[in-house]
């Protein structure tokens, strides 16, 4: 078993809880990752931002659970039955990683839409790109098109058992085809379609409302004090 160098990052203000301060566990940027060590990684509870590999470590705080379906045993609801009837002829086109102007102006128009971010100095093209491709992992930038209009962009990971559900934005002016949670549903149906166990959804945060939707999608598991468990919706 080969050894993994970690770091412990210094105390900041939490990106999802108010008054928290939070801290990371990193993947030291010396060590080469690949595919197959963040296969191992992520079924540990870290996370990719960019090169970056991270899980938290906070020591008054374990909010952040990590989360993953078993595809074979998910259950679409009402609601995602409708959401996928709705997006019927949305056409989804796979692409690599690299930058294009459409998916950068989808994505601030996003970012201005949903998260209010105005007042923030403007991401790079290259800041962008960065945040959201790796230069180790097989990353897919799956584009979702509804009459020839670009709506969602989804950027997933490529695993060795999973696909990883890395980041999605879309269109505000089409958020009642429900792009996000249609972009779930595809990437439980593609990793079916490729024999893979899991799709991992990231972070769930049960008292914050942008990172607590997870447990629509049931059965939804968590790493739990080192165990994976169900979590109930």
């Amino acid at each position: 078993m080969i050894s993994i160098p970690l770091w412990l990052s210094v105390e900041h203000e939490c990106s999802y809880l108010s008054a928290q301060m939070a801290r990371s566990l990193l993947v030291s940027s010396d060590f080469s990752l690949n595919t197959q060590y963040y296969s191992e990684l992520i079924a540990q509870g870290f996370r990719r931002s960019g090169d970056q590999v991270y899980r938290p470590y906070c020591q008054s705080c374990q909010a952040c659970i990590p989360t993953r379906l078993a595809v074979k045993d998910f259950l679409a609801d009402r609601k995602q039955i409708r959401c996928a009837k709705k997006n019927a002829d949305t056409q989804v086109v796979i692409k690599p990683p690299v930058f294009d102007p459409l998916h950068f102006d989808l994505y601030q128009r996003y970012q201005t839409s949903r998260h209010h971010n105005v007042d923030k100095d403007p991401i790079s093209c290259e800041d962008y790109l960065q945040f959201l491709s790796s230069s180790w992992c097989k990353t897919w930038f799956v584009e979702f098109w509804i009459n020839q209009q670009l709506v969602t962009v989804a950027v997933v990971d490529l695993l060795d058992n999973a696909l990883s559900a890395v980041y999605t934005f879309f269109d505000p002016d089409y958020a009642t085809y429900s792009p996000g949670v249609f972009a779930v549903l595809w990437q439980i149906q593609q990793a079916k379609q490729l024999n893979l166990d899991f799709v991992y959804l990231g972070f769930w945060i049960k008292n914050c409302q942008k990172m607590s939707y997870k447990n629509q999608y049931q059965p939804l598991w968590g790493l739990i004090d080192q165990q994976w468990q169900i979590i109930s919706d």
